[in-house]
């Protein structure tokens, strides 16, 4: 094998990376309990500050995922841990770009500020996925465990890509943090740091015709 032929397991985890997106259009059938156990198995490997594996995931399947949907039908209570205050420069101009792919993917105009609003509001159905997995640490690691979790949702997006599925990350699901902690009993000592959408994607949902851009290698690193 010549330096330019990169290893088998190196191309099976490119074509992961290159691969994966975040879904937001899922077919309504149920992943099977064996599929999920895997998903969850491989998640679980994730490496973590001395191993301190901070996350607990709750995971919602069934009739659990209508009862938290419904919930979500309430106003949001805030999160647990503090959203951005503002996004500028690079950081404003991807956000506006890849949120214009996105509304263009699905038919919304610039300036039709209804409909932009009816498609946001879509993270608090979780684009109506059959599962969702709320993801959570101890708020006494504070920014380490949240940075562990962060490593946790890596590893299952990039493992329910391998197993076929759709995911997709939504920090909007950690602002209803209040309502939250009530429906799945969680102490004030636990602090949400995200939910995770996921199920079987819907091939023809127009969202999964659109591929958000990545900065350069050389945009974002500095070799000394």
């Amino acid at each position: 094998m010549s330096a330019s032929d990169p290893p088998a397991d190196f191309a099976v985890l490119d074509r992961l990376l290159t691969a994966r997106r975040s879904c937001r259009g899922f077919l309504p059938d149920q992943v099977d309990a064996t599929t999920i156990e895997r998903l969850l198995a491989a998640a679980q490997r994730t490496p973590s500050w001395c191993n301190t594996q901070p996350w607990q995931v709750e995971v919602t399947t069934g009739d659990a995922t209508e009862r938290l949907r419904t919930a979500f039908a309430s106003p949001p209570g805030g999160p647990d841990i503090d959203f951005p205050p503002g996004y500028e420069g690079v950081y404003q101009e991807r956000r506006r770009e890849v949120g214009w792919q996105l509304y263009e993917a699905v038919g919304v105009a610039k300036g039709d500020r209804e409909a932009s609003a009816r498609e946001m509001l879509r993270n608090f159905t979780f684009f109506d996925a059959p599962h969702v997995a709320i993801v959570h640490a101890p708020r006494s690691l504070g920014v380490y465990g949240a940075i562990d979790c962060g490593l946790y949702v890596q590893s299952f997006l990039l493992a329910a890509e391998a197993l076929g599925l759709g995911a997709c990350a939504q920090a909007a699901v950690a602002s209803h943090g209040p309502l939250l902690h009530d429906h799945f009993g969680l102490g004030a000592d636990r602090q949400i740091v995200c939910g995770i959408a996921f199920g079987h994607a819907d091939p023809d949902h127009p969202s999964a015709g659109f591929t958000s851009r990545r900065a350069s290698v050389d945009e974002a690193t500095t070799i000394h």
